[in-house]
């Protein structure tokens, strides 16, 4: 107990708490020098790692939002807590009841989930599989409500229920996949760490960031990654933490900091956010394995198969080489069993999930399969021109496999 509230001590000094995203007041920054031997672990939400000396922040520096997320004296952290206690549920009939899917997601990474200023609508790649699941529950992509989570209140939100789905660029760690009380669906999309510099920084590996400040968000996996990576290359540097995604991205475009770290993903969609995106680089180097995945809560068996299938039904549906373009038609008029089974012409898959059997032909129809999400947010014909990679197929050397669907 002793122990437990002493790590909450440590995590008010020497985190500090942030101000609210929205609220319009600037973002309290935190420059940390970090020799990396003497690197104490402490846990937020996602893995942090801070130097034992760190700056005590302002007094009246924490907003109420910051206040209600403070883990519990008995709790080590919000991301090693133990869940509330979940009695089982019915998800699908709470979401059916309502008319509506909420869905926990992103604002600020374009490509994956953004709320566009000009037409106040959510877009990306994340917020298409929300669509792709209430297109399997309520025959409608377009009822959902996203909800706009930081890398902080993700988890108690969902862990509250207030979300019935978490699709946010979530990597899939074995503490949130047991201490948190979550399950994970299949990864949509694999990823790893980078570093973005300056073309003229002279910096060409990590190595050269040796006495560099590097810019990195707060309740990130992200943390961590670095200062371990760091440790093994014997690299002194000097992080500076900051609340949320835009903030951290600003610090690094107002020349706070000589390197900027997250998923590359997350890499590639800033660089095109920055002023003169040519003038900066991402290094070759892969600091992590990022598996992102889906989330929602244990308890609820039936609303897991729901989500899990739904994204192996995406895959199934590119591997098939069903689009939104054919979909009806081949469940018309293709003699193939497997893609009549798959399609709900024939047999009763969907039942097992409390779906109709077709509920893949709503899906595809209205969102597409995988490669189409991929290539719409992500692909050749828009400004990240991101190559699949290990999002590929497994026919194609990638990493994209489903479950059989029989």
């Amino acid at each position: 107990m002793k122990k437990n509230v002493l790590v909450s001590t440590i995590l008010l000094l020497g985190l500090g708490l942030f101000l609210s995203a929205c609220g319009g007041s600037p973002v309290v920054e935190k420059v940390v020098t970090v020799e990396v031997e003497k690197v104490v672990t402490v846990e937020v939400d996602k893995e942090v790692e801070v130097a034992a000396e760190v700056e005590e922040p302002a007094e009246g520096a924490a907003t109420e939002e910051a206040m209600a997320e403070e883990p519990a004296a008995e709790q080590t952290t919000e991301e090693t807590a133990a869940p509330a206690a979940q009695a089982g549920g019915d998800t699908l009939g709470i979401v059916k009841d309502r008319g509506v899917l909420n869905c926990g997601g992103n604002a600020a990474v374009p490509g994956f989930g953004y709320l566009d200023p000009d037409t106040n609508e959510f877009a990306g790649f994340d917020i298409d599989f929300c669509k792709a699941v209430a297109a399997a529950v309520l025959g409608d992509s377009e009822a959902i409500d996203v909800r706009a989570l930081t890398g902080t209140d993700r988890f108690p939100v969902l862990q509250a229920g207030e979300v019935d789905l978490l699709a946010r660029n979530t990597t899939w760690t074995i503490s949130r996949d047991t201490s948190l009380g979550f399950n994970f669906a299949p990864v949509n999309f694999y990823d790893g760490q980078g570093m973005m510099v300056r073309k003229d920084s002279g910096i060409e590996t990590l190595a050269d960031l040796e006495g560099a400040t590097v810019c990195v968000q707060q309740g990130t996996t992200t943390e961590r990654n670095l200062a371990d990576v760091m440790r093994a290359l014997d690299v002194t540097y000097e992080p500076v933490v900051l609340a949320d995604q835009p903030a951290t991205l600003a610090a690094y475009a107002e020349g706070r900091c000589d390197g900027f770290t997250t998923d590359k993903s997350g890499l590639v969609s800033s660089q095109t956010q920055l002023p003169d995106p040519d003038a900066h680089v991402i290094l070759e180097e892969t600091m992590s394995k990022e598996p992102l995945a889906p989330v929602v809560r244990h308890g609820d068996d039936q609303w897991f198969d729901i989500v899990k299938w739904v994204m192996f039904g995406l895959i199934e549906g590119e591997e098939l080489g069903i689009t939104s373009a054919n979909v009806e038609e081949m469940a018309a008029t293709s003699e193939d069993p497997v893609v009549r089974n798959f399609l709900g012409v024939e047999g009763d898959l969907g039942t097992g999930l409390g779906l109709d059997n077709d509920f893949m032909v709503t899906v595809i129809g209205q969102v597409g399969n995988y490669g189409e999400i991929y290539d719409r947010n992500l692909g050749p014909d828009t400004v990240f021109n991101l190559e699949r990679g290990q999002n590929a197929l497994w026919t194609e050397g990638g990493l994209m496999y489903s479950m059989p669907f029989r």
